[in-house]
């Protein structure tokens, strides 16, 4: 597959790129997919969360009233999950929800995932540019003349450019990360890749070993 290169105002450079069909080329696997998007999302949550049991409850272990005669149930303590205050029955505890995925079934699913983005013709590549400083603005262009201003869009660096990187920070439905951070949930989640000339090596590298 090839693809024309495009400037950031969206105007073609003349210049094609061909794509591996190894990495952008191959048959969908759904369920690799699911596992690394999985796994991506549950490696992501903290699991702090914590509440009281019975035996946690700070307060008196005095029987709160008589056994018989009061003409209601049996109660022997106040840190009674059935009271207001009590401790929690079954409550969460700190725990680890990190799940482990091999390598190959990673490598599978990012490239199952380009390949169908591929497909969906939903892939731009454009020429390498530099940002003198940080300017949301001329981003916030390069995005329209793309037409993808109003959708969710990824743009992958062939390296670090902290300036490119800044000046996207402040919009909600746009990311820019370096091609080694690329991952199964993020070509997933966004409608539009934007990569730039110098990252499809790199991707292609990194996705072949």
């Amino acid at each position: 597959m090839e693809l024309k290169v495009l400037n950031i105002k969206g105007k073609e450079t003349g210049r094609k790129v061909k794509l591996s069909p190894e990495v952008f080329g191959i048959e969908p696997n759904d369920h690799a997919i699911y596992l690394d998007v999985k796994s991506h999302l549950a490696n992501k949550r903290q699991g702090t969360h914590k509440t009281k049991e019975r035996a946690e409850i700070k307060g008196s272990t005095r029987k709160i009233k008589k056994q018989k005669g009061t003409g209601t149930a049996r109660a022997g303590s106040i840190k009674n999950p059935l009271f207001r205050g009590g401790g929690r029955i079954f409550g969460p505890n700190p725990r680890d929800y990190s799940q482990k995925v091999n390598k190959k079934v990673k490598r599978l699913a990012r490239k199952s995932a380009l390949s169908i983005k591929a497909k969906q013709k939903s892939i731009f590549v454009i020429e390498d540019f530099e940002l003198d400083t940080p300017k949301t603005q001329v981003y916030i262009k390069m995005l329209t003349s793309l037409g993808l201003a109003d959708k969710k869009s990824m743009l992958v660096l062939g390296e670090l450019n902290k300036n490119v990187y800044l000046s996207s920070r402040n919009l909600k439905n746009s990311k820019v990360v370096i091609n080694s951070e690329l991952n199964t949930y993020g070509i997933s989640n966004a409608n539009s890749l934007i990569i730039l000339e110098s990252a499809i090596a790199k991707i292609e590298s990194l996705l072949n070993n």
